[in-house]
This record gives structure tokens, sequence and C-alpha cells, in this order.
């Protein structure tokens, strides 16, 4: 995985002023595109379209020192106007072109990253490997901001609108696995970035002929096989502790590859104040060397 994600900069690297052709990339090392964006999200602590906006960014603010006008910078760096361009720059260094032209900065610089194996891992990530049928998540369902860190506010606030009830008329409902209460998280970004919206359920997992009540959403999930990560500790930061760990040190441990679907927290037992959990996190994963749906 480290080999492939410096294929993935080296590809940017190359190509900084037109489109980046990833998918190609993934065919070539046998992977796939998803899985090579969230895995380079996850240990970059960016998305790659984060990355190649800020390495244009970074060499384009080089070129502004210069003569040359600023439409043919613009154009060198993938951009049709100088609007978009401003806007660009502006994101990225916090001026726009033209004070750097006069002033000179100031400058945020983007370096070449480098991706390097270190030994860790020295945790043992209690983690099985199960194959499922198709299956159905039942339940409430909004469209919320990935935030990687901390607790999510807005789900929490979702959750928070529920009443008692609801919550144990869901758990009556749950007949399969991954078993009780469920958080799902859908329709995530690949890049996974920061303040994107994706589709978080709160709900059960039933049978896939399952009917789904008039008043509750839900997402079919088709056969396939999944990784399921259980972790226990302070809450959410122990889950999020190994969530990333699946990334850093599972995934280029093992021949598998995190495939499209949703990703699910079982809830198994939780401290009055949720302080403290024990979880189940599923991951939809297939054998490295055979991508499915890119």
């Amino acid at each position: 995985m480290i080999e492939h994600l410096n294929r993935v900069v080296e590809l940017v690297e190359a190509n900084l002023g037109d489109e980046i052709d990833l998918s190609a990339l993934a065919r070539e090392l046998g992977t796939t595109e998803y899985h090579l964006r969230r895995m380079f999200s996850s240990i970059a602590g960016m998305p790659l379209s984060e990355y190649v906006r800020r390495r244009r960014m970074t060499l384009a603010a080089a070129d502004l020192r210069g003569d040359e006008r600023l439409l043919d910078i613009a154009v060198r760096y993938g951009y049709g106007s100088t609007e978009a361009f401003g806007r660009a720059f502006r994101a990225v260094h916090g001026v726009a072109p033209g004070d750097v032209r006069r002033h000179g900065g100031p400058l945020r610089t983007q370096p070449h990253l480098r991706f390097r194996l270190t030994v860790e891992g020295n945790t043992p990530m209690d983690t099985r490997i199960t194959d499922r049928p198709a299956f159905r998540l039942m339940g409430h369902a909004a469209r919320v901001p990935l935030i990687h860190h901390g607790a999510n506010p807005h789900i929490l606030a979702h959750i928070a609108s529920l009443p008692v009830s609801e919550h144990e008329r869901l758990k009556a409902m749950s007949a399969t696995e991954p078993v009780g209460l469920l958080q799902v998280s859908a329709d995530v970004d690949p890049d996974a970035t920061e303040g994107s919206e994706l589709t978080y359920l709160h709900g059960v997992a039933v049978e896939a002929d399952a009917s789904t009540p008039d008043d509750l959403d839900a997402i079919d999930v088709p056969a396939g096989t999944w990784a399921v990560f259980r972790t226990e500790g302070p809450y959410p930061s122990a889950l999020q502790a190994t969530w990333a760990a699946t990334a850093t040190d599972w995934f280029p441990a093992n021949p598998w590859l995190l495939r499209p679907g949703p990703s699910i927290v079982a809830v198994l037992e939780r401290a009055d104040d949720f302080s403290t959990a024990t979880c189940e996190l599923w991951l939809p994963i297939e054998p490295e060397g055979t991508p499915g749906v890119r």
C-alpha cells in the first residue's frame, strides 16, 4: 500500500496541469480507485483532491513572481479562467494572486508528499472476516456533514430528536447481523473530505426481503465480505482511533481492499452516560487483486 500511494503522488506531480487518471493507475496496480482515495485520505490526513489543489497552488505561487500573464498561469494548472484560479489560490494561501505579485506573500507551501513505512501496529487488532448475504438497513436517515474527530453534533441532534419509544421499536426490529441499534454512514465521498455530506442512518439490520414501514428509510446492502473490528474504551475516541488504524495498520498488512458500501457501527455495550462503549466497526471489503465496482 505504501508503494501504491507513492505512485499516486508521482502521478499527481506528472500531471499537475491535467486531469489525473487515477482509475488507470488503480487498474495497473491491481487495486481500485475507491480504495486508493480512501487510504490516501486516511493516511495523508487530507483528501487526494485537496493535495492536488495545494500542490498546484504551491507551484503557481512561484510562477507569480515572474511577468507571465495570470491567465497563462491559470491554464497551466488546469483552470479555465482567472476567477476560478483566484478562488483556488485564495483557498490555499489566504491571499489573492495579485497580493503575491505585489508583496511576495504570505504563502502556505504544500511539500511533495512521501509515504514511508514505520514500524507500528504493536497493539493487536481484534478483527474477524465474515461473508454476509444481502440484507437491508432500516431506520431514520438524515444528511449530515462528515466530521473526523470528536462527536458529530449533527448526528447527535438527529438521534436526540427520536423519542425513547422509537429506539425501543427499532431495537425490537433487529433481525440479522450486525445486531442491535446501528450507526450507519453511507454515500460517503470517496475522498472522505471533512465537511462533505453523507447519509447517516440510525436503525437496524433486517433480512433483505423485509418490508419497510412507511415512516422509516431503508438502505439495501448487497451480499459481500465484511471486516469486523471490535473496539472498547472511551467513546467515540477509541472507535475513531480504530477506524484510523484500519488504514495505517490493518489494510497495509492484509490482502483486502475497501469496497464501496456503508460503514456500520454496532454498539454492543455502553456506559449509561456513553463515556465508554464496546463497539463493532463493520467495513465492506473485497480480496486484493480482484477489484469489483470502481
